[in-house]
């Protein structure tokens, strides 16, 4: 039986004379993290807007949960949408709204609770998200890496089976970076949802990888984990890996080979 939560089948997506994916198939397995990796403009935003609904492939079809989202209707579409959470780039919170109403809104604009439910698991998140005696600011006196957690914790709030990180660590020093990461290891064990990640801070990301989706010249490669990125004899990959990755996650065979 299939452990997918997410397929792309066939799907084809041009923007002008551009092809960025030519009949690209994935699957995304459910519970698993997988990091999306390439180089500029090869496509790996345009595979978020796709599974979210917000561009539509040219042809094939994109399986979510069973169902084809490329042909549902808005009000469908919306269904589905409810089971995702997103981290955008810049956490892209509201900036005229507090820390607290930030996380709050999903609730707020999404269920019927009452404002004292509200009120009990938004502090529960932010304490989980060391977040508490920050409610009261405003995104512009926080840091970069605390705008990432109260994205994350804002993401989390309808407690989403799918979780959606677009270029999460841009713009973070490394230090701040890591401990993102580490969060993202964490948070995911504990909620156990499926993570897809789009990043171009190799390799470190691929510390959180269960599996490794390489985009190049509108088709795909898929590995079962970074190491075996390192043990491909494509030279495009063989590039790519020197370029990005260099000696970090050769297999102790290529290492005695080296």
């Amino acid at each position: 039986m299939s452990n997918a939560i997410i397929e792309f089948k066939n799907v084809v997506k041009s923007f002008g004379t551009q092809r960025v994916l030519d009949g690209v198939n994935i699957t995304f397995e459910t519970g698993k993290t997988t990091v999306i990796a390439g180089g500029s403009g090869q496509g790996k935003s345009v595979i978020l807007k796709l599974i979210l609904g917000l561009l539509q492939p040219d042809s094939g079809e994109i399986v979510v949960n069973g169902r084809d989202i490329t042909s549902l209707k808005r009000t469908e579409l919306n269904e589905v949408r409810k089971n995702f959470g997103v981290l955008f780039q810049g956490a892209a919170l509201l900036d005229s709204m507090s820390v607290y109403d930030n996380v709050a809104l999903p609730l707020q604009e999404r269920t019927k609770y009452k404002s004292q439910d509200i009120d009990t698991q938004v502090r529960q998140m932010l304490a989980q998200f060391n977040l508490e005696g920050h409610e009261a600011k405003f995104p512009a006196q926080l840091s970069g890496g605390m705008k990432k957690r109260v994205g994350l914790a804002r993401a989390l709030m309808l407690h989403p089976g799918i979780m959606l990180f677009d270029e999460p660590t841009t713009g973070l020093d490394p230090h701040i970076t890591r401990e993102i990461y580490r969060l993202f290891y964490k948070i995911q064990k504990q909620y156990g949802y499926t993570a897809i990640i789009v990043s171009h801070d190799i390799p470190k990301v691929f510390n959180l990888a269960d599996r490794v989706v390489l985009l190049d010249k509108g088709k795909v490669i898929s590995f079962a984990g970074p190491e075996d990125i390192s043990l491909s004899e494509d030279p495009n990959i063989i590039a790519f890996a020197e370029e990005t990755m260099g000696h970090i996650y050769l297999s102790k065979e290529m290492e005695q080979r080296a």
